[in-house]
């Protein structure tokens, strides 16, 4: 008890009036700043608190990340609750909770922001402020959700309906190319088929020519074998005209009661006879005549 009482007797003799009264002073002054909307000269005035003076207390801390949020510097202010967001009082652990809440809600950060709302009603359940923020934020977390699962839903048609968009593009693109296949396969194939067409029809007039030509011989063939037949039957009538024996004489060898037969062998020797007579002529023709007498 003794040592208790030295040591809180040193602390007293320790602090210096003088600083002790400029603190006040500062606090005073940057508490009368924040309350008429000088947030500016009340930040500069708690700095120099913390910072100069090393003022540790809650309280000022506080009052400096007020006014942080005051002046809308996010980040300064979010650095300044945080360390009193897990503060051993009650009150302040509360209140850094909810502001902190507060900034995440005007960030869209609305899971965060409900979870720093929890912090806050778990540290001070009687923060009505802070449990009607939650119940606005809850709400707001479940229409984004809802949104979401919405836009999920309609990226997922939309994306369906692209999907769907291009199978058909795709299919109709396929059919058209199978179709232009198709028809350039036809194509081919007609124009294949006409060739053959003309070539079997260019044969067919040829095999026709053909046959007209040899048509033609045989008939040219024919009417000459008819001709030389009616030739060879005219001189076959001609020779038996002339073979034919003489009407008259004929008769007169009925008068002469001498057969036709025997008229032409009598004939027959006398062409004999004259041919012999002929070639003796032509021996005696052929014998040197003797100079020595008269031509007679």
């Amino acid at each position: 008890m003794k040592v208790l009482a030295i040591f809180i007797l040193g602390m007293i003799l320790s602090i210096d009036p003088k600083k002790v009264s400029k603190i006040n002073s500062l606090k005073s002054e940057a508490k009368k700043a924040f309350l008429s909307g000088d947030f500016n000269t009340a930040i500069e005035k708690y700095k120099y608190l913390k910072d100069s003076l090393g003022v540790s207390e809650e309280e000022v801390a506080m009052n400096l990340a007020n006014s942080y949020f005051r002046t809308n510097d996010t980040t300064s202010a979010f650095t300044t609750y945080q360390p009193l967001s897990i503060s051993n009082d009650a009150k302040i652990k509360s209140w850094a909770n909810q502001q902190l809440g507060v900034m995440a809600n005007r960030q869209g950060k609305f899971e965060e922001a409900l979870n720093y709302f929890k912090q806050a009603m778990k540290a001070e359940p009687e923060n009505e402020q802070a449990r009607f923020n939650y119940e606005i934020v809850k709400k707001k977390l479940e229409e984004q959700k809802k949104q979401q699962q919405q836009n999920k839903d309609q990226n997922k048609d939309n994306k369906d309906k692209k999907d769907d968009q291009k199978k058909d593009q795709k299919d109709k693109k396929d059919q058209q190319n199978k179709d232009q296949q198709n028809k350039d396969q036809k194509d081919k194939q007609d124009k294949k088929d006409q060739e053959n067409k003309d070539k079997q029809d260019q044969k067919k007039d040829q095999q026709n020519k053909d046959q007209k030509d040899k048509e033609q011989k045989d008939k040219e063939q024919k009417e000459k074998e008819q001709q030389q037949k009616e030739q060879e039957k005219k001189d076959q009538q001609n020779k038996d005209e002339k073979n034919k024996p003489d009407p008259s004489l004929s008769e007169k060898l009925k008068e002469m009661k001498m057969s036709e037969e025997k008229a032409k062998m009598i004939l027959e020797a006398m062409k004999n006879q004259e041919v012999q007579y002929l070639q003796q002529n032509k021996r005696k023709a052929t014998k040197p005549r003797d100079r020595g007498k008269p031509d007679w």
